[in-house]
């Protein structure tokens, strides 16, 4: 054989050299990017923690109104999560719904339109959605919280009497559903399109309708996309701030009565309500509360992230 034929052992080496160093690039990069939301992570937490330390540590008679920081904490946890979950069970029935119209039961001009327009609401700030809610919602909820007060007030959650405004955490939840249903259905969407179209066209083919191929098929695929987008707008429902201080008559008890003119605030909420006009002790008593917050929405993420794995593990979506 002609050694002129012969290929050079240098250039294929050059190659894997510089594809190594891509690699390499790209691991370290990934890396970094990882462990540096670790650590911004920690360093939040490590804020929290030092700067609510004084509060958790102070007596009884310092903290505000002489209250116990559980006896104060407590009914704006309530308050958060009542809120937060008055949304989750609106916006998710609903965005499941707009997901499936959207990728499989309308025409594609129709179905494109209504994804952008849907997806559009996640760009409006939050204090539009306060003040649309107290200024449209509210009282257009007002005849229909009479009602419920009038003739289901033996139930606690309308026990009334209904708030001749609308402001209301009933009010406040159902705005919070409008601003996580696009998170949820966005992520729904994108898994739902994702279906086998095999499977989807066995199903037909063995007589299944639309609507059958649909609960048989797609449903049980997407199930994990519907948790991880619960989840995430859970996340944006917990941690909303303008619009809930704007729609909620506060007054900081603990209650299940969504149409009555009291209710209990939220973390975030109270903060910003408070905030500018707190100084020494008080400050640090709502980083406490912050730091509740924080500990709320990271169990969450983690149970979301949990549920997912566990299908996953499983085989299933």
């Amino acid at each position: 054989m002609n050694a002129g034929t012969l290929s050079t052992p240098e250039e294929p080496k050059a190659g894997k050299a510089h594809t190594r160093f891509g690699d390499r690039a790209f691991s370290g990069l990934a890396t970094a990017a990882g462990l540096t939301i670790l650590v911004v992570l920690a360093g939040v937490a490590i804020f929290l923690l030092s700067e609510a330390w004084p509060a958790i540590t102070a007596p009884v008679a310092d903290l505000p109104n002489g209250e116990n920081l559980v006896k104060y904490i407590w009914p704006l946890v309530f308050g958060t999560l009542i809120s937060s979950a008055i949304a989750i069970v609106i916006a998710v029935p609903m965005a499941v719904a707009v997901a499936l119209f959207t990728s499989h039961l309308a025409p594609k001009a129709i179905s494109m339109s209504v994804s952008y327009l849907v997806d559009l609401l996640a760009a409006i700030p939050s204090i539009i959605y306060g003040i649309w809610g107290i200024a449209v919602l509210g009282p257009a909820s007002v005849p229909v919280t009479q009602w419920l007060a009038d003739n289901l007030g033996f139930i606690p959650l309308f026990e009334g009497p209904a708030s001749t405004t609308g402001r209301t955490m009933l009010v406040a939840g159902m705005v919070l559903a409008l601003m996580i249903l696009p998170i949820v259905s966005a992520v729904a969407r994108e898994v739902f399109q994702q279906t086998p179209k095999g499977l989807q066209e066995s199903a037909l083919a063995l007589g299944a309708t639309r609507w059958e191929m649909i609960r048989m098929v797609v449903l049980p695929f997407g199930r994990s996309a519907v948790v991880a987008g619960s989840m995430l707008g859970l996340g944006r429902a917990l941690g909303e701030t303008m619009a809930v201080t704007i729609i909620l008559s506060v007054s900081g008890i603990v209650t299940f009565n969504l149409i009555s003119s009291e209710n209990p605030s939220t973390i975030a909420a109270n903060i910003a309500l408070q905030f500018p006009e707190s100084s020494g002790l008080d400050v640090n008593v709502l980083i406490a509360t912050g730091l509740v917050l924080f500990a709320i929405t990271l169990a969450v993420n983690m149970v979301a992230r949990a549920i997912i794995s566990r299908r996953e593990a499983s085989g299933e979506r």
